[in-house]
C-alpha cells in the first residue's frame, strides 16, 4: 500500500556484483535486497530521518544503509560527511559529519585503516594529506569544486611575483596543488583569525572573492583577493533575500559567508556551516531560512525539532554526485583512491597543519 514499508520487495542490484581481492582480503558485494532483516536493521536510523525520507522511498536507502555499515566494520573504515551530503548519507552511514575544517581535523585524529569521503574531491585531498599511511577514498573521483577549479599552483606563484613578501592564505576549497604553494589554509570559520595572524598589513586571500569581501569588511588588514566563486552560494542575491523577510518578518535568516556581501547584509547571521548549525540548535528559531546549500537543512531538520525550515534550494551538483550506491562500491573495490605526490604532499600538508595548530 502507499506510503508504507513493503518487505519482502526486491530491490535490483547494481550491475557491478563481484569480489574485490586486494591487500584488505576478498570482499563479496552485499545482498541488497528489501528484506525483513533489513528493515529490522535500519529501524532505529529511519527513525532519524523519517520526517525527511518519505516511507516509499527507505526500502531503495535501507540495504545500502545496512550494507555499509556492515562493511565498514569489516574494512575498519570510517566515513567522514560534509554537512552538504544527502540525509541518508549523513544520518546514516557517516561516522563524523561536519564543515571542511571540522573533517580536517577530525580526519587527522581517525585510527582507522580506510577513510572515505562523503564530500568533494579536495576535502578527500585534505583528509589524505593529514594521514599518507591511510586509505583514502572518494566514492565520485569527478566530485570537483568551482572553487577548487578557479585557481591552480601556477596562478599562486604568479600572485607571489606580483607582490613579493605578502602572505597567501588559501580557503581549505583548493588543491593539494594550490596548498602547497601558500602560507596557510583557512576555512569559513577561521579565516578572519588566519588573515589576521600575520599582523602584516596586506594578505593575498585566495580562492573566494565573497568570502575575501566579508572578512575584509571585519578586519583593517587589506586583502588582495582572487576572483573565484561557489556557484551554490553566488546564485543567492539580496532581493531574493528581502522577498523572504518581507513575507514574513519573523523568519530568522542566516547566511553562509561565501554569499555576496549584499546577501550577507540581509541576514540575522553569518558563519559556516557549523556556526550555522550551531545557531539554530542554541537559539531554536521558529522559523529559519539557511542561506546555503539545501541538503543542510534537512539535515539540520533531522536533529532539530519546533523548527520550521524554509529551503531555498540551490543543490551543489558535485556533492550530490557521491550517492549510497558509490560508497559501498567505493567500499567493496577500493575506489576511486585518492593518491598525492609525497613531494607535493609534504608542502601541502604544512599549510593546512598550520591552520589546524592555530586552533
Amino acid at each position: 500500500m502507499q506510503g508504507q514499508l513493503q518487505t519482502g520487495s526486491s530491490i535490483a542490484a547494481p550491475a557491478f556484483l563481484g569480489r574485490a581481492i586486494d591487500r584488505f582480503g576478498a570482499v563479496p558485494m552485499p545482498n541488497l535486497a528489501w528484506t525483513p532483516e533489513v528493515e529490522r536493521a535500519t529501524a532505529h536510523l529511519y527513525e532519524k530521518v523519517k520526517a525527511i525520507i518519505p516511507p516509499v522511498e527507505w526500502p531503495f536507502h535501507a540495504p545500502y544503509v545496512k550494507a555499509i555499515n556492515d562493511l565498514k566494520r569489516e574494512r575498519n573504515a570510517v566515513i567522514l560527511a560534509h554537512n552538504y551530503q544527502t540525509p541518508e548519507i549523513y544520518n546514516c552511514v557517516a561516522d563524523v559529519v561536519g564543515d571542511s575544517r571540522q573533517l580536517a581535523k577530525l580526519a587527522a585524529s581517525s585510527d582507522a585503516d580506510i577513510i572515505v569521503q562523503g564530500g568533494v574531491h579536495f576535502m578527500a585531498e585534505t583528509s589524505k594529506l593529514l594521514n599518507p599511511d591511510k586509505t583514502v577514498l572518494i566514492p565520485d573521483s569527478k566530485a570537483g569544486c568551482s572553487l577548487a577549479e578557479s585557481i591552480t599552483g601556477a596562478d599562486v606563484r604568479l600572485l607571489r611575483q606580483r607582490y613579493p613578501g605578502v602572505p597567501v592564505v588559501a580557503y581549505v576549497n583548493t588543491s593539494a596543488d594550490v596548498k602547497a604553494e601558500v602560507d596557510i589554509c583557512c576555512t569559513s570559520s577561521n579565516a578572519l583569525k588566519v588573515v589576521e595572524s600575520f599582523g602584516a598589513e596586506r594578505v593575498i586571500f585566495l580562492p573566494d572573492q565573497y568570502l575575501a569581501q566579508n572578512v575584509a569588511a571585519q578586519t583593517k588588514v587589506k586583502i588582495i583577493a582572487w576572483h573565484g566563486a561557489c556557484e551554490v552560494h553566488e546564485r543567492f542575491t539580496a532581493e531574493e533575500i528581502r522577498r523572504y523577510r518581507a513575507d514574513d518578518p519573523s523568519i530568522e535568516i542566516i547566511a553562509h559567508p561565501e554569499c555576496p556581501p549584499d546577501v550577507v547584509a540581509e541576514c540575522d547571521f553569518t558563519g559556516s556551516t557549523a556556526a550555522m548549525i550551531d545557531y539554530v540548535k542554541t537559539r531554536k528559531p521558529k522559523r529559519v531560512l539557511m542561506v546555503t546549500e539545501c541538503s543542510m537543512a534537512d539535515n539540520v531538520a533531522a536533529e532539530t525539532k519546533g523548527t520550521e525550515f524554509v529551503r531555498p534550494c540551490n543543490l551543489c551538483p558535485h556533492m550530490k554526485r557521491i550517492t549510497l550506491p558509490k560508497i559501498l562500491d567505493s567500499l567493496v573495490y577500493l575506489r576511486d583512491e585518492v593518491t598525492i605526490d609525497p613531494l607535493l604532499a609534504e608542502r601541502a600538508r604544512r599549510s593546512v597543519q598550520r591552520m589546524i595548530d592555530l586552533g
